[in-house]
C-alpha cells in the first residue's frame, strides 16, 4: 500500500510540472492578477496524500498546521478554522464568553474600529448587538488615527477590533498603551498581514487575540481556511469551542474521554453523569477545517519566510518604478517601526490635478491589469446598512472625512509572490502611461 501511494504522489509531482508550473509572462496576451495562488507540486502532493488517507475532518494534518502556525508566530495556541472571517467571529465571540465573567462583552458594549476594511472584521460586532464606533483613518498609512482613538472611548467601550491595513500595522505601541489605559481587550485582525513586523515581532501577537485568512490571494492558503491564535488559555477555550459547537468537551474527533470524567460530572442542570461530549457551554457554531486543507497549509508554512522575502521585494521594485510620479500620486507609507509584509500596493490619487481613481483603474484594467479598492471604502455608506443608518446601532466619533478619501480616491494593485519583474514593470509602465496621456 505505501509503495502504491508513493507511486500516485509522484504521478501527482508530474502533473504539477505538466499543467501548474508557472509560465513565461506575455505582454498583451496575459492579465496581471492583483494576487494569486502561490505553490509547486509539494501543497499537491500533501493534498493528495492526506486525501488518501480519508480522514474528512481535523486530524494529524490540522494538529500538525496548529502546532507550526503557533511556532512560526511564538504564540501557545492556534485554532484551525474554515475561513478568515470565521476566524474573526470566533475572535469576537470569545469576548462574550461567560469564562470572562465581569469582562465579557454584552449587547450594547461599544467597540473601536473603522469604516474603511473588510466588512468581516465589524460584522461580529454588529451580530452580537455591540455597537462598532468608527474612527477615522490617516494617510499614507491607510491606518487608524491613533490620535483620534481616545477622544472616541466611552465608559462603554470594552474593545479595539482593527486590521493591519493590506499587511501595513497599525501603530500598536499608542493602542496598546490606551488598551492599558482603559482596560480594553484587542483583537488585531491580521488576515492581510501575516509575516508583518512591528518593533521586531509578529503583529497578530500584540493583542489579546490574532486573526489570519488563508483564501488564495492571502499570503499563504490552504484555499478556503483561517486561524484563531492567542496565548491566553482561557480565551482559547472559548475559541475552540465555539469553534466546535460550543461543546464544553475539548476530546479532538474520533477520540473520547481525554478528560478523564466523560459520565461522572454534572454539567449545568444536567443529569448526574451526563455525557460530557454533549454538554454545551457556549452557543457555538461548526467552523472546523479539515486535514485536506491542513495538509495544504503543511507546504505554505514553510514557504512563509520565501513569500514575506518576495513580497517585499515586489513592493520595492514598484515604489522604485514609480519615483516621480508624485505629485500625482500618493505612495503607500509603512508605519513608523514597522516592517510591513505587504498584501498589496495602495496608490491614492491626489486631487487638483484632473486625475481620476475611475479612470485611472479603467484604464489599467483596459490593459490588463487588475485593481482593487480598499475593500469597503466606508462600509455606512452600503445598502448593509440601509436599515440601520439612523438608528444607535453604530456610533461615528468625529467625522470621517480621510476615510471619504480613501474611498473616492485610492486603489490598489498586487505584490504577491507570483510577480516577476516583467509584470511588475508592465504595471507601473502603465500607471506612467496613464499620466503620460493626461499631461504629466
Amino acid at each position: 500500500m505505501d509503495k502504491l501511494k508513493e507511486q500516485i504522489l509522484e504521478l501527482t509531482k508530474q502533473y504539477y510540472e505538466e499543467h501548474h508550473k508557472p509560465k513565461a509572462f506575455e505582454v498583451g496576451k496575459d492579465k496581471v492578477n492583483y494576487g494569486g495562488r502561490f505553490f509547486d507540486a509539494q501543497e499537491m502532493e500533501n493534498l493528495v496524500s492526506a486525501s488518501l488517507d480519508f480522514w474528512l475532518t481535523n486530524g494529524e494534518w490540522t494538529d500538525r498546521f496548529e502546532k507550526g502556525l503557533a511556532n512560526y508566530l511564538g504564540v501557545k495556541y492556534c485554532a484551525f478554522c474554515n475561513s478568515g472571517s470565521s476566524a474573526n467571529l470566533l475572535a469576537f465571540s470569545a469576548l462574550t464568553s461567560p469564562l470572562l465573567k465581569e469582562r465579557a462583552l454584552h449587547a450594547g458594549d461599544e467597540v473601536i474600529s473603522v469604516a474603511c476594511g473588510f466588512p468581516t472584521t465589524i460584522t461580529p460586532i454588529l451580530q452580537y448587538g455591540c455597537v462598532p464606533v468608527f474612527v477615522d483613518m490617516k494617510l499614507p498609512e491607510y491606518n487608524i488615527d491613533e490620535n483620534k482613538i481616545e477622544e472616541a472611548i466611552s465608559p462603554k467601550t470594552k474593545a479595539i477590533m482593527l486590521a493591519h491595513t493590506l499587511g501595513n500595522p497599525f501603530n500598536l505601541k499608542k493602542i496598546k498603551e490606551l488598551c492599558e489605559k482603559y482596560g480594553l481587550w484587542l483583537i488585531e485582525d491580521n488576515c492581510d498581514a501575516l509575516g508583518s513586523m512591528y518593533e521586531g515581532k509578529y503583529t497578530g501577537t500584540f493583542g489579546d487575540i490574532g486573526t489570519s485568512s488563508f483564501y488564495p490571494p492571502h499570503h499563504m492558503t490552504t484555499g478556503e481556511g483561517g486561524a484563531v491564535y492567542t496565548n491566553n488559555p482561557i480565551l482559547y477555550r472559548a475559541i475552540k469551542s465555539m469553534r466546535d459547537w460550543g461543546r464544553d468537551c475539548w476530546c479532538d474527533s474520533g477520540r473520547d474521554n481525554t478528560c478523564g470524567y466523560r459520565f461522572t460530572k454534572q454539567f449545568g442542570q444536567l443529569p448526574l453523569g451526563y455525557d460530557h461530549k454533549y454538554v454545551y457551554s457556549h452557543f457555538g457554531y461548526n467552523l472546523k477545517a479539515t486535514d485536506l486543507q491542513a495538509a495544504i497549509g503543511c507546504a505554505q508554512l514553510e514557504k512563509l519566510p520565501e513569500i514575506g522575502k518576495r513580497r517585499r521585494e515586489n513592493f520595492e521594485r514598484i515604489t522604485n518604478n514609480l519615483q516621480g510620479c508624485e505629485p500625482y500620486l500618493t505612495l503607500p507609507k509603512a508605519e513608523e517601526n514597522s516592517d510591513p509584509c505587504w498584501f498589496g500596493y495602495l496608490i491614492y490619487v491626489n486631487e487638483g490635478y484632473g486625475l481620476s481613481r475611475l479612470e485611472l483603474t479603467k484604464y489599467l484594467e483596459d490593459h490588463l491589469v487588475q485593481t482593487r479598492n480598499l475593500f469597503a471604502g466606508n462600509i455606512i455608506y452600503h445598502p448593509c446598512f440601509d436599515e440601520i443608518r439612523d438608528s444607535d446601532a453604530y456610533r461615528v466619533a468625529g467625522d470621517l472625512t480621510v476615510t471619504d478619501n480613501i474611498m473616492n480616491n485610492a486603489f490598489w494593485i498586487g505584490v504577491y509572490p507570483g510577480m516577476t519583474n516583467e509584470k511588475i514593470d508592465y504595471m507601473t509602465d502603465m500607471i506612467k502611461n496613464y499620466l503620460k496621456e493626461k499631461g504629466y
